[in-house]
């Protein structure tokens, strides 16, 4: 019973931590509102450490539950979302504005991503060629 209250708080970790990143993006339009001002800079390092608080939560979930709970909605990337917190934590230095807002572009609830029809592009979705750093 303990371990099924524990993987609600997590979920209800994630869940806050999700709705933190929609709303710290809702003034960003393009790379450049990231870099063109300190509090720029510091939303996107709040972003990543939000990001690193997911990943580091579905991690842990994953444990509490044995991997039964992830593996019942396989059209999430999983992996991908787990990994984005070692990609944020180990190369950090790397990360840039442009790939950050293709993530959040990819990856933002959307009528279209939502379609059942449609299976997501996978949670934390990095661009295909250069994961977040430059090319």
């Amino acid at each position: 019973m303990r371990d099924k209250e524990l993987a609600g708080e997590v979920l209800q970790q994630i869940q806050s931590a999700a709705e933190k990143i929609v709303d710290r993006f809702q003034p960003i339009r393009e790379a450049s509102d990231f870099t063109n001002c300190p509090a720029g800079v510091e939303k996107m390092d709040a972003i990543c450490m939000v990001l690193i608080v997911i990943g580091e939560s579905l991690k842990n979930l994953d444990k509490i539950t044995n991997g039964a709970l992830l593996q019942q909605y396989p059209d999430v990337d999983w992996k991908k979302a787990k990994g984005m917190r070692d990609i944020l934590t180990h190369h950090y230095a790397d990360i840039n504005a442009e790939n950050l807002l293709y993530l959040q572009r990819q990856n933002s609830p959307t009528p279209k991503n939502n379609n059942e029809n449609n299976k997501r592009p996978g949670i934390m979705a990095l661009p295909p060629r250069n994961r977040m750093g430059n090319n």
